[in-house]
């Protein structure tokens, strides 16, 4: 394998010289730039990492913490992150919670391994940390982009939405096709944002005369066994709805396989309104109405405020995100005696 001395040899340049073309960095004349660079194509030399690295003082490593690896949900969230860093020539460490501890703890020992590994910036989604706690890894890697959520004094850090829109848009989109009789499956209530979209929901509800207390709730730890789960109790005690809201579309997915399971048809018997529109929500049976989180674009746009600040780049960064409705066909419209159409 050819080294920078071998390049230096073959272009009739000094080691330093050689350097310099590699890594774009110091004043060079064009005729020792182009023997090297002919050298560095005919010997076929690739910069080591690490020397590269030492040079520079920047392992041009992003490190980005997710709380899981499954489902349908992080996989394309990551995906886009990765096609950022790619289009800039940087590279991805991603890491989620391990220990023994509590998953605040478990949290902190992830963010701790990425940090260990010097990457020149942090990606940070989580629900289990407090606003505190991004404080504090803030100011050890300040250069730190947290997605999906708001933290008081961070306000440049942060890329989210308002969820608790999101949560109304949803109550909206049953209400306005008759519905008066719901349930609800939500997220864990250690969850910021699964507290923020059932908020929003029944504060619509509220605004039509709906109690809070007139509706059955309960948590389906945003999974498809809960939502499953929910449905079979629901079911078991005989509540009566026709309108479904489920804070996660996994979760909606296990709700309408089990209300199939028991007869109850979607639409027609029951309509059902997921949440974060997955990719899998365009190809369930019915295809599943939900509202549409930008989860990508969050991530996008909060990696390139982070390859502005560590590497110098000048990429465009949007800041305002919207949320929609994606309709389908798992919501139909009530008759005038409450009963599906």
């Amino acid at each position: 394998m050819a080294t920078i001395r071998d390049v230096a040899r073959q272009a009739g340049v000094g080691v330093g010289t050689a350097s310099r073309v590699i890594s774009g960095r110091g004043p060079v004349s064009r005729d020792a730039a182009a023997r090297v660079n002919a050298a560095v194509a005919e010997l076929g030399f690739r910069p080591s990492e690490i020397a590269r690295a030492l040079s520079s003082m920047s392992a041009g490593l992003i490190g980005v913490y997710v709380p899981d690896f499954s489902g349908a949900f992080f996989g394309p969230f990551l995906h886009a992150i990765s096609n950022e860093l790619r289009a800039c020539q940087r590279r991805i460490v991603v890491a989620n919670g391990f220990g023994d501890g509590d998953e605040r703890t478990q949290t902190i020992n992830g963010l701790e391994f990425l940090i260990e590994r010097e990457c020149d910036g942090l990606i940070v989604f989580s629900n289990h940390l407090n606003d505190e706690d991004f404080r504090v890894i803030q100011r050890r890697q300040p250069r730190l982009a947290i997605i999906n959520r708001a933290v008081p004094g961070l306000e440049e850090n942060c890329f989210a939405v308002d969820h608790r829109s999101g949560g109304a848009l949803a109550a909206q989109a049953l209400l306005a096709h008759g519905h008066r009789r719901f349930a609800v499956i939500a997220g864990p209530d250690t969850a910021l944002d699964n507290v923020l979209r059932v908020d929003g929901f029944f504060a619509v509800l509220a605004g039509h005369g709906i109690a809070r207390d007139d509706v059955a709730l309960r948590d389906g730890g945003f999974s498809f066994a809960g939502g499953w789960a929910a449905i079979s109790d629901f079911i078991a005690r005989g509540v009566n709805f026709t309108g479904l809201f489920c804070a996660n579309d996994e979760m909606a997915m296990g709700a309408m396989s089990c209300l199939q399971e028991h007869g109850r048809r979607v639409p027609q018997d029951v309509s059902v309104v997921g949440y974060d529109n997955t990719v899998l929500s365009g190809y369930t049976s019915p295809r599943l109405t939900s509202v549409a989180i930008p989860m990508c674009a969050m991530g996008a746009s909060g990696c390139r405020w982070l390859l502005n600040q560590c590497f110098g780049t000048d990429l465009d960064v949007p800041t305002e995100f919207s949320i929609d409705v994606a309709w389908r066909a798992s919501v139909a419209e009530l008759t005038r005696d409450g009963l599906p159409a």
